[in-house]
């Protein structure tokens, strides 16, 4: 057994993106202990960095010690007791996973189902919220498997309007596109280090309303999760008369995401937004002039998140090997009905670059051009500097 020295890749996919280098060094300064003054100290930096980038100032914001996953886990699971029922918006992989965990939640899901790359429709969530009374409305804001993006606004008034709280994903959201836990009235949202943010895996920033933590502490027994129970999870990131053990936090990786959140607002939130869609724009004309389709329509597409229609012919998992092996640049495949259908290009954080979509379209009409497609690289790439006017 040897020391790991990982390959240098380039990191395109639906997450994780690049890390920064100053989030890398972060990560490696000395461990203090998890109750150690300055550390608690800097327990608060971060819970004042999320309440102002989740633009969540009225809700109780925390990182859990796990991926996004764990977010929609403890959203779900604290909130949902046996017999509840929960509406669940599915337009991808992770609506099937809201929906899968409410059941295992024990409620009742009434699932509203839509064709993969599109939105939710507020139209078909506001009658399922009607047809009976319903504890809370879940839905993805940003779906990562196929590059939509959802209006939560609206979503959420329907949710508030049927007296239903409201968790909303946005785990590929926040950093990228716009989050606004106050202004869209949302009780719950998480989301992950690993995409926009470009920290490593292993975090999930959460906020929580205080309608939503009334909802918990009514419940009938404790949720049945230990781990992610936001009453013992609160003791110990803002218990009143000091902090109670409840776990070890990951106390590396909250100084990764501590220095991540200051890029973040040292950058400005709404000037990151600008960038993402600026290379995402980029992207498109690029892919667009190769003559290859996005899945999704214009007005409803994630910058962060590229779902590129593989043409017919193209064997797509040769490509994005022949992308890894001569580029060192991961981009990621479909899922579940998408599977390969599509690819997923992901630009999130550190990965939002010129230098980043220069040289996925290079990568990628390359890759198509060992398959016989037409090379469209020089096409590609003056469409994309068009755009980029730089």
């Amino acid at each position: 057994m040897r020391s790991f020295e990982p390959p240098r890749r380039i990191l395109m996919g639906p997450g994780p993106s690049d890390v920064s280098p100053r989030v890398l060094a972060a990560l490696a300064r000395p461990t203090i202990g998890h109750l150690d003054p300055a550390f608690q100290a800097l327990m608060e930096e971060i819970k004042s960095a999320l309440a102002e980038v989740m633009k969540a100032p009225g809700h109780a914001c925390v990182p859990l010690p796990a991926p996004g996953s764990a977010g929609m886990e403890a959203a779900l699971q604290n909130l949902l007791e046996p017999g509840d029922r929960a509406v669940v918006a599915v337009n991808g992989q992770f609506g099937e996973r809201m929906a899968e965990i409410a059941a295992r939640a024990g409620a009742e899901v009434a699932r509203v189902d839509h064709d993969w790359g599109l939105p939710v429709d507020p139209e078909r969530v506001g009658a399922a919220l009607k047809a009976g009374k319903t504890k809370l409305l879940a839905f993805v804001h940003a779906e990562t498997s196929t590059g939509a993006r959802s209006d939560a606004g609206p979503l959420c008034a329907l949710a508030h309007d049927c007296g239903a709280l409201s968790i909303v994903d946005c785990v590929t959201s926040l950093g990228g596109i716009e989050v606004d836990a106050e202004g869209w009235g949302a009780d719950v949202i998480y989301s992950g280090t690993q995409k926009c943010l470009s920290a490593p895996p292993g975090l999930s920033p959460f906020a929580v309303s205080a309608a939503a933590r009334a909802a918990i502490d009514a419940r009938a027994a404790p949720p049945r999760t230990w781990l992610f129970d936001m009453g013992l999870l609160m003791g110990y990131w803002g218990g009143a008369g000091g902090r109670t053990y409840h776990h070890t936090a990951p106390i590396n990786a909250l100084y990764g995401l501590h220095e991540a959140l200051l890029a973040l607002l040292e950058e400005g939130v709404a000037a990151s937004h600008a960038r993402h869609l600026r290379m995402h724009e980029a992207l498109a004309a690029g892919l667009e002039a190769a003559g290859l389709e996005l899945l999704v329509a214009p007005a409803d597409r994630l910058p962060q998140l590229n779902a590129v229609k593989v043409p017919d012919g193209v064997d797509e998992a040769a490509a994005r090997g022949r992308m890894l092996a001569r580029y060192n640049l991961e981009i990621g495949a479909g899922l579940g009905p998408l599977r390969g259908r599509i690819w997923r290009i992901g630009l999130m954080g550190a990965s939002a670059t010129p230098w980043h979509v220069r040289l996925c379209l290079t990568a990628l009409t390359d890759a198509l051009a060992a398959q016989n497609y037409p090379d469209a690289s020089r096409a590609a790439l003056a469409a994309a500097d068009a755009k980029l006017g730089d």
